[in-house]
């Protein structure tokens, strides 16, 4: 039986939180292209370590980067125009010619749908890609996901775009000679989706490579569910809970609480993780090994879900009815341990403190996250404050699913804020975005990580993302000439006052594996219940679970530097 490789810790450092779709650039939406390298260099001149984007799926209804039509597959939004300018497969006049929108802080999906898609089937016809060996090689590498994935596409848009479950049932449940005949009916579609992947994860490498080169680390996100219209569940329906006609018969979610009163339905498939057992967990395996060949860091969405999720009947309007279940815990993270190589995982463990959560997870050596906007409503008792943290932490300032700290102590109560300003050594609310910076920095955690638009000062505008809604999210882009040059080196300083500046990557995980014997006990809990009693829970704020599957060594952190 494999053990658990404890990982080691990731180097003391800061980082940036911006996807890759808001950075600036003509095309309507982030792309790897100039803007993404000169946001690199602007890193490495600012100091930072690390680059926290979203999820790089290929994004459905809704365009919420946690609801992908695949776990394995990237997003061809991402794939940059002018590059295939540059390879002679599309002019100017081709890139320049769709109203890709025209406001830069802004992202129009709609027109991106409209548009792209055209552009590069058009950059697709003139490509003699499949003639190289290096197209040979991607797909031959891929092979375990790629086919599946672009028939799928193929499918979906032959049918309008429809979702899986209202295909004909032929194709629906893939009988083998319907597949057979979409296969040789949709070929050039489906060249067409192979094309996209390959061009995405050609772009996407080179680039990665380029920030590796420049001390830069990619930290990654991967939901912990995936979609129930994705090419995964389609693919494989054994490995989550459906019935005989594939629809699910219970779905992903949390139970009411103090921010909602009927719980989150999110309405992801679950897992049949006692099917998932029998093969080792092969599926989450190639997963979480190619998450660690696109990523230098890992962070698992919803790590709690791995020791116990909620379970809801497929059909119910809320989350009320739902039940806990007990999760594969220490089973999956021995599966998955061996596949990382030499990335790491960081483990997003907010909300309810579970023993067993935070059991496993140390076991596993995987840091686990603070937010500072959590911290100023309950005392100098609230795990969130710097005061409690370990080294083996990440703390934000807030994340993608948060405001702004602008927006967030616009209209904070009295109280908090009387806290916050106490906490934080300064006399106006107006300093307070600022402080919490300083006490991220200057905290013990070995990792910060702050959104850009924290940096910038920006209010609730540029919110990313309004957990639980639909509409209006994911939108924000960033200005290019607001990476100034007085910005990085106001960044940079704050790194070296607080010994944040770039260290080297380890070269191999620096611990051994632990003997089986040793590693069992720490979870045995976890085999006699499913869900903790009310008693081995604290309720603290949360992050909105799963960011939108709709997400002490050192006990006495330094204190803040007064302003």
């Amino acid at each position: 039986m494999q053990t658990i490789r404890k990982q080691g810790r990731l180097p003391r450092g800061a980082g940036i939180l911006l996807p890759v779709a808001s950075l600036p650039g003509p095309f309507g939406i982030g792309t790897f292209g100039k803007a993404a390298y000169r946001f690199v260099d602007f890193l490495e001149q600012a100091g930072q370590s690390y680059w926290q984007v979203l999820p790089l799926g290929p994004t459905s209804y809704g365009d919420s980067p946690y609801q992908s039509f695949s776990a394995f597959s990237g997003n061809p939004y991402f794939i940059d125009l002018e590059t295939l300018v540059g390879e002679g497969l599309l002019t100017w006049e081709e890139v320049q010619a769709p109203d890709w929108g025209n406001d830069p802080t802004d992202i129009d999906y709609a027109k991106i749908y409209t548009h792209r898609f055209s552009v590069l089937r058009r950059a697709f016809s003139r490509s003699k890609h499949q003639q190289t060996a290096a197209y040979r090689a991607f797909c031959e590498e891929n092979a375990d996901w790629l086919p599946d994935y672009s028939l799928y596409m193929a499918v979906k848009m032959h049918f309008g775009a429809r979702e899986w479950l209202s295909w004909p049932e032929e194709i629906r449940l893939r009988k083998p000679q319907a597949v057979a005949a979409y296969q040789a009916s949709l070929q050039e579609d489906i060249a067409f989706w192979n094309f996209c992947q390959y061009k995405f994860f050609e772009q996407w490498y080179k680039l990665k490579s380029y920030a590796n080169a420049h001390n830069v680390r990619i930290i990654g996100d991967i939901p912990i569910y995936v979609s129930l219209d994705s090419a995964d569940v389609w693919v494989h329906p054994e490995l989550f809970q459906l019935d005989e006609r594939r629809y699910p018969t219970a779905v992903a979610g949390v139970p009411p609480d103090n921010f909602s009163a009927t719980g989150q339905l999110w309405g992801n498939p679950l897992y049949d993780w006692e099917r998932m057992e029998q093969d080792g967990f092969a599926w989450w395996q190639r997963r979480m090994a190619s998450s660690a060949k696109i990523y230098d860091v890992v962070r698992i969405d919803h790590f709690i879900g791995i020791v116990r999720y909620y379970a809801i009947p497929y059909g119910d309007a809320t989350a009320e009815n739902g039940a806990w279940r007990k999760g594969p815990g220490e089973k999956l993270i021995r599966a998955i341990s061996g596949a990382m190589g030499n990335s790491r995982v960081i483990a997003e463990d907010l909300g309810c403190v579970v023993p067993q959560v935070e059991a496993l997870r140390d076991e596993a050596g995987y840091p686990g996250m603070k937010i500072l906007e959590f911290a100023f409503d309950s005392g100098s008792g609230n795990t969130n404050l710097p005061l409690h943290y370990e080294k083996n932490c990440v703390v934000y300032g807030g994340t993608h699913d948060n405001e702004t700290l602008v927006g967030f102590f616009a209209h904070q109560p009295r109280e908090v804020l009387h806290f916050a300003k106490d906490y934080l050594h300064v006399h106006k609310r107006k300093q307070l975005p600022r402080a919490c910076i300083r006490a991220a920095y200057a905290s013990v955690a070995d990792t910060a990580i702050l959104q850009m638009q924290d940096w910038l000062g920006l209010d609730n505008a540029a919110r990313m993302n309004f957990p639980s809604t639909i509409g209006g999210n994911w939108r924000w882009r960033l200005r290019a000439e607001a990476l100034t040059e007085a910005l990085a080196v106001k960044m940079h300083d704050l790194c070296a006052l607080h010994a944040r500046l770039p260290s080297p990557w380890p070269e191999a995980a620096p611990a051994e594996p632990k003997a089986e014997e040793d590693a069992v006990p720490v979870c045995q809990s976890l085999e006699k219940e499913a869900a903790p009693t009310p008693e081995e829970t604290q309720p603290v704020k949360e992050a909105s679970p799963a960011s939108e599957q709709t997400e002490s060594e050192n006990p006495a952190a330094v204190s803040p530097v007064a302003p």
